[in-house]
């Protein structure tokens, strides 16, 4: 089915948009970066936040930027980059706008030590069915903040947001690159690490036998500027500055067979040093994928399905036996990090322990291998990320989201006819009003 797609240009336009839709119902959307359906309503009304894109004000004195809605992390990063100032968490990708980032709380290398973007936003201007257009934080209407912050869109239209910034005047990382052989040494590297604000794995996961799981491990702190030199310190230009590479529409299906792919990984692997240290941009370090536009066309004309599920800290086992139950499916790209404590609302994803992020091909039988996937990660009390869902089964989600019930009161409340809708909404259920 299709949806009517509304690009209001003021928050009064938004606002109106939102009353018009009630018959049909209504998602906002942002730059369409999220894999699954959470930004889709089939037969009603998406909201195109994308016009809402100014940086409204970088305090610079107080560390604080306030942007609209629709205004993206480059966008951000590049009016901060003139202040010597950043964002203290940012996703793997710089094209994700404020309201996206805020509806999802996105998460990025420096979980452990940062926690998410949800953590660092101060104030929200939000447009709901029932109240209309308020600013609320967490003195002003906690309950309802709460929930907007990884709430998927359905608490309400974000407009604007206030977030606390940080100095960067080097706008580069010190980064440290270690290669493990295997998936033991992978594990054992990144759960140790305790002095690097940042740290992920790329994780070659179609290596056999004993190199199963070996990774490029990258560790970083900011820098002090001492590393850089002049090719390292980025200005604005640098976030704002178009791929390097652009994949072409259209893409022959197969080009990425898993042969090809593991021949990849390997050169890929030996290529990585067994340990540097150097400079990063913050580009570099924080945006790889974002050189390459248009990537995933690779996968053909079926797509890819990317699985994101944490692991909660203590249930080793069943981290182990996570990786096994991937072993010898065509995993193509495997990212691994650290979480720390869970903040935020009801749906917020990251909680303590470990998250693994998968790219495969949306073939046959994948989709039988995620629900047992699934059945894993529920029963250790860990979750699937919603924003990189299109596929999650309803009776799973209690499970993974205790808190289910204090989001429907809050939705019952702040839209009591029902009027916020999306397909992830329907599909699973966070949509329906709570039963008492």
């Amino acid at each position: 089915m299709r949806a009517r797609v509304v690009t209001p240009e003021s928050f009064d336009e938004a606002a109106e948009a939102v009353v018009a839709s009630a018959p049909h119902g209504l998602i906002a959307r942002g730059a369409g970066r999220s894999y699954g359906d959470a930004a889709q309503l089939s037969g009603g009304v998406v909201l195109d936040m994308t016009r809402l894109d100014r940086i409204v004000e970088v305090d610079a004195e107080r560390l604080l930027v306030r942007a609209q809605a629709g205004a993206t992390i480059d966008r951000m990063m590049a009016a901060l980059c003139d202040h010597g100032l950043t964002l203290p968490v940012v996703p793997g990708t710089r094209h994700v706008t404020l309201a996206g980032a805020l509806a999802s709380d996105v998460h990025g290398k420096n979980h452990h030590r940062d926690g998410g973007f949800s953590r660092h936003v101060s104030s929200i201007t939000i447009y709901t069915p029932a109240g209309g257009i308020v600013e609320i934080d967490a003195d002003r209407d906690a309950e309802l903040f709460y929930a907007t912050l990884g709430g998927m869109g359905l608490t309400g239209v974000v407009l604007e947001a206030t977030l606390a910034v940080v100095p960067a005047a080097a706008q580069s990382v010190d980064e440290d690159v270690e290669r493990t052989g295997d998936l033991d040494e992978t594990l054992a590297l990144v759960t140790a690490d305790a002095g690097h604000r940042y740290c992920v794995a790329w994780l070659d996961m179609l290596a056999t036998g004993r190199s199963y799981g070996r990774a490029i491990v990258s560790r970083a702190n900011l820098s002090d500027g001492s590393r850089a030199g002049r090719r390292a310190v980025t200005d604005g230009a640098s976030y704002v500055a178009p791929a390097r590479l652009r994949v072409p529409s259209h893409v022959p299906n197969g080009v990425l067979a898993p042969s090809a792919v593991r021949a990849f990984n390997a050169a890929r692997w030996r290529a990585a040093p067994r340990r540097r240290v150097r400079c990063a941009p913050f580009p570099n370090f924080l945006f790889p994928l974002d050189f390459v536009a248009c990537w995933n066309r690779l996968y053909g004309s079926a797509g890819l399905l990317q699985y994101q599920a944490v692991i909660p800290s203590g249930c080793e086992r069943e981290l182990t036996a996570l990786f096994e139950m991937l072993r010898g499916a065509p995993v193509y790209l495997a990212v691994f990090k650290r979480f720390g404590p869970a903040f935020g609302g009801p749906l917020s994803f990251p909680l303590a322990g470990w998250t693994l992020a998968v790219d495969l091909p949306a073939a046959e039988g994948v989709t039988g291998l995620l629900d047992e996937l699934d059945e894993l990660v529920a029963g250790a009390g860990g979750r699937v990320y919603l924003s990189k869902d299109a596929r999650l089964r309803r009776e799973h989600l209690a499970a993974m989201y205790p808190r289910l019930g204090e989001f429907s009161r809050v939705r019952q409340k702040v839209d009591p006819d029902g009027i916020l809708r999306s397909d992830l909404g329907a599909r699973l259920g966070l949509s329906e009003p709570v039963v008492a």
